[in-house]
């Protein structure tokens, strides 16, 4: 049984669900420097539902895509699935559908009361969590499978860094106004999101190919794909200065700058060929995921030292 349920576990992945805990707060922060007042019963309903729909997309996630991590013969940390349901078969994969399915109905639920029962952002909030539930289970449920149509990379970033701090922000701020704050906030974090897809989908090109699972670094190679990648940093660092003249704090800015080491060198491994190289695909995906979940706790405590008055 131990064994059963630790595989459950590891099923979910529940180490990723620290990114969803960091953005979500990021929004609300972003709201209480804008002036509105921290309502924790109404953080805690949006962070539950949040938290049940990323869940739900790591259970369909590797319910869905069987046959490209069965396929993958390079999987790494952060990439390749769980590895559970292409293991040792101590889980049923039956059981991973019925995992998400129970999620989405309890995502569902969340979303219906996050409307009735949310505040005065009640409304606007549950929309976003709509669409956010929506979205993550079309990323790699068919008919739509986002992830094989090179979306994936969009959607995630929009769900993950534009959707997440979005209703964090709705619930505590009571509506869409003073938005703009967290827009400027957010968009770095949305590059660096859709640039971390990249870097983990370079050691599952080969398998993901093989089944049709078309994901960006399928449709664009291996060589081009890095080069997005570089261009995205590039861009990303290079829009502070415009994000601080639209409304970005210093403080933010300073946050969101806070990692360009890591991300210069990330940029250099990837222009040294890192991208074909098996060996660095650890590295490369660590410092992805790093970059990213660095700058959103930077990001949120700046804007919580911020909401100190």
């Amino acid at each position: 049984m131990m064994r059963w349920l630790a595989a459950f576990v590891r099923l979910g992945r529940p180490q990723f669900l620290v990114g969803g805990f960091l953005l979500y707060g990021l929004g609300a922060a972003v709201a209480v420097v804008n002036g509105a007042p921290l309502v924790a019963g109404t953080y805690a309903l949006g962070q539950a539902a949040i938290t049940a729909i990323q869940l739900m997309t790591h259970y369909a996630n590797d319910y869905f895509d069987q046959a490209a991590d069965r396929a993958n013969q390079t999987p790494t940390q952060w990439s390749g699935g769980s590895r559970v349901l292409v293991g040792d078969g101590v889980l049923s994969p039956r059981v991973a559908l019925r995992a998400a399915q129970g999620l989405a109905a309890l995502g569902t639920l969340l979303v219906v009361t996050v409307f009735v029962a949310g505040g005065a952002g009640g409304h606007d909030a549950a929309l976003a969590l709509a669409l956010a539930l929506a979205l993550a289970w079309a990323y790699s449920a068919p008919p739509f499978r986002l992830h094989s149509r090179g979306l994936g990379e969009l959607t995630t970033a929009i769900v993950v860094t534009g959707l997440a701090p979005l209703v964090g922000f709705l619930q505590q701020a009571g509506g869409p106004a003073g938005v703009g704050r967290l827009v400027v906030a957010q968009l770095p974090l949305m590059g660096l999101q859709f640039a971390m897809l990249l870097a983990i989908e370079f050691p599952d090109a080969a398998g993901d190919a093989a089944v049709g699972k078309r994901t960006l670094v399928v449709r664009l190679g291996g060589r081009r794909a890095a080069g997005l990648y570089r261009a995205v940093l590039v861009a990303i660092y290079g829009a502070i200065p415009l994000l601080l003249r639209a409304g970005l704090p210093p403080l933010g800015a300073l946050a969101a700058a806070s990692l360009v080491p890591l991300a210069a060198w990330q940029w250099r491994a990837l222009g040294a060929g890192a991208w074909q190289q098996p060996r660095r695909w650890e590295g490369l995906a660590f410092r992805a995921v790093a970059t990213l979940i660095g700058t959103t706790a930077a990001e949120l405590a700046a804007f919580a030292w911020l909401a100190r008055g």
